[in-house]
Parts: C-alpha cells; structure tokens; sequence
C-alpha cells in the first residue's frame, strides 16, 4: 500500500478512504500480505485525472460503477465481421474532455446500452470515431449529450430497417462477394436520400417561421 500511494502521489490514508469507497478494486492477497498491480495505479491517475476536470468523489464511484457494469469490448467489436468504422481507445478523462461536463453516469450508461462505448480494463472504447466526432461536435454546440444519445436511438431503429432492406436487394441480385462491393452505392443513396429530406424538413420549418404557407 506505501509503494502504490507513492507511485500515486497521494497519502496511505488517502488510498484506505478511496479503498473504502470502492473507488479502487480489492488487492490481491496472499495470506496476511496485500498485493496491488498496474490496474490500481491506473485507476487511481484515472481518479485524480477526474478530480482535476471538476468531477466529486461521489460521481467518480458512479462512473467507476457504470464503467464496471459496461459491456466488455470483446462483445462489442468481437464478432469478427469488417466495418468501417475506426474504434477509438479513450481514457476516462480524454471521454470527459470530449464532453465536458456532461459524462454522467446515465449518459455513459445509455451510451453503452446502445453500444457505442465498451470497456477493456481501465480503457473505454468508443466503437466509431465519426459518431465520437459529431456526437462531441453537437455538444460543443450547445446540443445536450442525452439528445444526442436519444437521437441515436431512434436513428438506429431506422438505420436498421434501411439496412435491412438494402441487404435484401443486394442478395436477391448479387454474390455475396458483390454485395461487399456494392455497399458503398447503397450508402449513397441513403446519403442522397437523407440530405433531400434534410432540405425538404428546414424548408418546411422556415416556413413555419416565416408564417407563410
């Protein structure tokens, strides 16, 4: 316990109340002598990085608890099947420099109830850099984070029933190697597609706004 509060930077008694708040995983023993590990360390620099950004003690135990409870990244990214979309590896603090004071327990939980963050040790991974990019991009736009993650959610469901519909067209007139290389083109025409709605909804609303018809 001395050399890892040392390693630390904070005090043995530091290190027993976070232990006590269950801020820090149990060390392994061995008899009456009490091992701790690099996983510790990084825990507690994870801690005193969150401390450092404005988050208390009390929110630092419920994101370490949303964090435990998380999805391990192999059930997320393990499946094998190619993509796309380029993971990205976070710390805890780099995912709250992203969106800055708005990480909260019910976002992270949400956002892993969708499986956009996975957890591999004391890491996050965040399954897509784009949706990470544009997701912190609305925030630093004055969107919430939780609309974003709602937004998401009910994008998904029609994101799906567009992919759906694509995969069968694709199956019922091309090989499976075919299908592979025309997934671009359907991505286009749901691009195309989404961009004249896009124009069709703003109008509608500057007419709204406008009062005219």
């Amino acid at each position: 316990m001395d050399e890892l509060a040392t390693e630390a930077g904070i005090t043995v008694r530091t290190l027993r109340f976070y232990r006590e708040r269950g801020l820090i995983p149990p060390p392994r023993r061995e008899g009456r002598i009490a091992w701790y590990d690099d996983r510790h360390l990084a825990r507690l620099r994870t801690i005193a990085g969150l401390l450092e950004r404005g988050h208390t003690l009390n929110g630092i135990a419920d994101l370490s608890t949303a964090f435990e409870s998380g999805r391990d990244v192999s059930e997320v990214l393990g499946l094998g099947l190619p993509t796309e979309e380029e993971p990205v590896r976070l710390t805890p603090q780099e995912l709250a420099d992203h969106f800055a004071g708005q990480a909260t327990p019910e976002n992270l939980m949400a956002a892993m109830d969708l499986g956009y963050l996975a957890t591999d040790g004391e890491d996050i991974v965040h399954i897509s850099r784009r949706l990470l990019d544009v997701s912190a991009a609305l925030v630093k736009e004055g969107v919430p984070l939780a609309a974003v993650l709602e937004a998401g959610r009910r994008v998904r469901s029609h994101a799906d029933a567009l992919a759906a519909l694509f995969t069968d067209v694709l199956r019922a007139h091309a090989d499976e190697k075919d299908a592979e290389r025309l997934r671009p083109l359907a991505k286009s025409v749901v691009d195309a597609e989404l961009s004249l709605a896009l124009d069709r909804r703003l109008r509608e609303a500057r007419r709204e706004g406008d009062g005219t018809a």
